[in-house]
């Protein structure tokens, strides 16, 4: 008995050794830190000097804060055009790569680049000067006879678009999962489907579209999550401009943090994201027994 004792105590330590990197992450930069940033919320603080303690007065500084509410719009504005924009991306080239050849491992490959790429600075400057009013897709129009001067990312009307096709052309980690989604479906279905007369558009609302909603509640929720925390394409192509249309919440929080020296309002401001969502996150989580279907593929 003593025997099987020292074994289990060595199993279990052996347990707590290997896990115990990811305790020491988990703790050091995931609860210390938001710990950390709830004091910070309810104090006076620059970074520079120690937190003085002011209650409240944080939060109900966002009560009058217009910047905060444009901040909001934008954010909103942006994830309900680039999340489901992105989503019906990904799904379509997911269907365009779901037949197997020699080369579709290299066509998987070179569409999912750019969501690698995507958050690197070469490639926001390499979309800004896309958009440029002497940029190249100035020019592209410029070839049928369009207006080529028109300065995209200096209009308050098309800024915020520029950053929703960044956003759509980065759909490859969403587009891996639709795709492995696709061929867990049996292809039973579709031969049967088939054999009835149904067309393609059929099968595809009928049989495609129903088995994969889960996976496009999974991403929907993983791409809104990441679109209120939009920073990157805002701060190095528009810089929140022009006149505050695309300056997204994580910029706002970052100006107040290292520009500004609020960096007490701008936790703050972090556990109020927070509660936006998780309100969001609930809503769809409500929604989901009424569009997707977990009867799974048997």
């Amino acid at each position: 008995m003593t025997a099987i004792k020292r074994f289990i105590y060595k199993e279990n330590v052996a347990g707590v050794i290997f896990a115990l990197p990811f305790i020491i992450g988990f703790l050091a930069f995931l609860v210390v830190p938001m710990g950390m940033s709830l004091y910070y919320s309810f104090t006076r603080f620059n970074i520079l000097r120690p937190p003085e303690w002011i209650g409240l007065e944080n939060y109900t500084r966002m009560l009058t804060d217009e910047r905060l509410r444009e901040s909001l719009f934008a954010t909103l504005y942006f994830v309900f055009a680039a999340v489901p924009l992105r989503l019906v991306v990904a799904l379509a080239i997911a269907i365009l790569l779901f037949k197997s050849t020699k080369m579709m491992g290299i066509y998987r490959a070179m569409y999912y680049l750019p969501s690698m790429l995507g958050g690197s600075v070469a490639v926001a400057i390499l979309w800004r000067r896309l958009f440029f009013s002497t940029g190249t897709f100035n020019t592209i129009l410029g070839v049928f006879g369009l207006n080529r001067n028109f300065n995209w990312i200096g209009d308050t009307r098309t800024a915020i678009w520029v950053l929703i096709l960044l956003s759509a052309w980065q759909f490859g980690s969403a587009m891996l999962i639709f795709l492995a989604s696709l061929k867990q479906i049996p292809e039973t279905y579709y031969e049967a489907a088939s054999i009835d007369g149904a067309s393609s558009a059929r099968r595809f609302f009928k049989i495609t579209l129903p088995l994969i909603t889960p996976t496009i509640f999974f991403n929907l929720m993983m791409q809104t999550i990441a679109g209120f925390l939009t920073f990157n394409s805002a701060f190095l192509i528009t810089g929140g401009g022009p006149l505050n249309t695309t300056n997204f919440f994580a910029l706002y929080m970052y100006n107040h943090t290292f520009a500004w020296g609020n960096a007490g309002y701008s936790s703050a401001l972090a556990w109020f994201m927070l509660s936006v969502l998780a309100l969001i996150t609930g809503l769809l989580f409500g929604t989901r027994r009424f569009w997707v279907y977990d009867g799974g593929f048997s």
